[in-house]
């Protein structure tokens, strides 16, 4: 079989279990936040906290919920890293240094999972499964929340309300993400990933110096980090260690836990907007641009340019061998058009457009599907955009989902997709000015220049793969790509519920013969063209300069 079929016949198997899982998920999802009652963990949960689940909260308290709940994570996880010398279970390992634990602290809190350490040579058994593992399941929910609280923005009319933060943050952990991660962990314990708590072993001589690996549970890490579309993984060579993914099976089965949720919350959203054919239109319009791109990604990976590329059947210089050139160009795809930021190959070994793809995916916002909740609420954004302009072109108010975009609307909105890039772009136009962090890079050029673009468009975005290629652990890089983490979760988040209380406060306006119909074909495109030629505009000369300038001169 031809690597170039292997990978297409790859791609149609992952699009049927994705088909699979769609309805039932995206419909028990809805059902999930649509319900009220409360299971007996989730009424203890709320005691301990001292949270009332049926108190209906407007946009600030909800805001003020995720902003408090996200703090006390950062400072718990920064104290339990800057503890772990002193903790049972460390392995021998040192407390993580300031800056470093500030940059783990603040991407494991807000879903990117950047990683600036080498997981099994930094990290013990506590702070894995205590603080990394767990933000893995909260922070997943937290987006899940925020992109619930917007579908009710455009459910409910007349009123400000949005729900409760706290109930839809448990609710998002016990019934969604931890019942999928232990189904997923046991598959991929069957498969041979690890699980344990073993120690530090020697495992024989490497160039005459001792190699030793370290254990750990890493299947149940494993499982939420792609459910949840997280990324960080056990070891340092992450979904390319076969520890965390020993054969092909395991790898579709981990692009198809990164995908599943994010492409069945469309489904989700057009159960709770009480009109299915919405979701389909939001679902056509990720799935176009996921396809595009795999499509892009294999053709720019599998081209052969000169005798050595023909010979190996395409670019396999930092693929995984064991996967192919088709299953590492799915997955890279996946990872950053999703938050997710796993990698089982490593971006900057691929071609100079291939790495270009990776950026641009993480340009659009990571909305083909992207994050657990991220992705909706990020592609809601762009739909409201996109109403936005057709009205412009007929001259009429534009409306979507029964409710008016006005001058408030699409200022919130515009304010949304400003966030990200201004960070990108100022981040790395800084960093490149200074004498200090250019050092960092390991290559010069275009490929240098995107290895910080690619590190300060991972980190805004919440995505945390990397080029590989930047020294990222330094003062400057730990510091500067935390904040941008920082900012880029949760400014958006101000727009998006500030959003979501505007349009709850509307009175649904009746459909009229000059409505713009929005579950139809013509707006899937019009959607589609608006994202790519908003980012194109706003991206294209940082990628000139980086992926494009180094794909034209190769």
């Amino acid at each position: 079989m031809s690597p170039v079929l292997a990978g297409v016949l790859q791609l149609l198997a992952l699009i049927a279990a994705l088909a699979l899982a769609y309805v039932p998920l995206g419909n028990y999802m809805a059902r999930v936040y649509s319900s009220d009652k409360h299971w007996r963990v989730e009424k203890w949960i709320y005691r301990g906290i001292g949270a009332n689940p049926d108190t209906e909260m407007r946009w600030p308290a909800y805001l003020r919920g995720v902003l408090a709940f996200s703090a006390v994570g950062v400072l718990f996880l920064y104290l339990l890293q800057r503890l772990q010398g002193v903790l049972p279970g460390s392995l021998g390992f040192s407390s993580i240094e300031p800056a470093q634990a500030f940059n783990t602290a603040a991407s494991f809190v807000t879903n990117t999972n950047w990683q600036s350490y080498y997981g099994e040579q930094a990290m013990g058994h506590v702070v894995q499964t205590a603080g990394l593992a767990v933000q893995n399941f909260v922070s997943a929910a937290v987006g899940i929340a925020v992109a619930v609280a917007l579908v009710r923005g455009f459910a409910r009319s007349r009123t400000g309300e949005l729900g409760n933060f706290w109930s839809d943050l448990v609710r998002g952990v016990t019934r969604i993400l931890v019942p999928g991660a232990a189904i997923a962990a046991v598959v991929l314990v069957a498969c041979g990933v690890i699980q344990n708590f073993s120690g530090i072993h020697e495992v024989g001589q490497f160039m005459g110096a001792s190699q030793q690996w370290n254990g750990g549970a890493v299947a149940s890490q494993e499982a939420i980090k792609e459910l949840g579309t997280n990324g960080g993984g056990y070891f340092n060579a992450n979904s390319a260690h076969p520890f965390e993914n020993p054969t092909p099976f395991t790898n579709l089965f981990e692009i198809f836990l990164l995908l599943v949720i994010p492409f069945s919350l469309t489904r989700t959203f057009g159960v709770m907007v009480g009109s299915v054919k919405q979701g389909y239109a939001i679902l056509a319009t990720m799935a176009t641009i996921w396809v595009g791109f795999v499509a892009l990604m294999m053709w720019t990976e599998f081209s052969h340019h000169g005798p050595a590329l023909q010979i190996a059947g395409g670019a396999l210089e930092g693929k995984e061998v064991r996967f192919g050139v088709g299953a590492s160009s799915i997955f890279a795809v996946s990872t950053t058009l999703t938050s997710t930021g796993a990698v089982d190959s490593f971006h900057s070994s691929f071609t100079g457009l291939g790495g270009g793809i990776t950026m641009l995916g993480m340009m659009l916002g990571e909305i083909a599907p992207g994050g657990t909740g991220s992705g909706l609420y990020g592609i809601l954004i762009m739909a409201v955009i996109a109403v936005f302009i057709a009205g412009l072109m007929v001259g009429r108010t534009p409306e979507y989902l029964g409710k008016k975009i006005g001058t408030r609307e699409i200022k919130l909105a515009a304010c949304y997709i400003l966030i990200t890039p201004a960070l990108v772009l100022i981040f790395t136009s800084v960093s490149m000015a200074l004498p200090t962090p250019p050092h960092s890079m390991l290559n010069s050029g275009a490929h240098g220049f995107s290895e910080v673009l690619y590190a300060f468009t991972s980190a805004s975005n919440n995505n945390g793969s990397a080029f590989a290629g930047l020294n990222a652990n330094t003062d400057w890089f730990n510091t500067m790509t935390g904040l941008a983490m920082m900012l880029g979760r949760f400014l958006p988040m101000v727009f998006v519920l500030a959003l979501a209380g505007s349009l709850a406060e509307q009175k649904p306006v009746p459909v009229t013969a000059g409505t713009l119909r929005t579950e139809k074909p013509l707006f899937t495109g019009l959607l589609v063209g608006a994202i790519l030629i908003i980012t194109g505009l706003t991206y294209f000369p940082a990628l000139a300069l980086g992926p494009l300038a180094e794909g034209l001169a190769s």
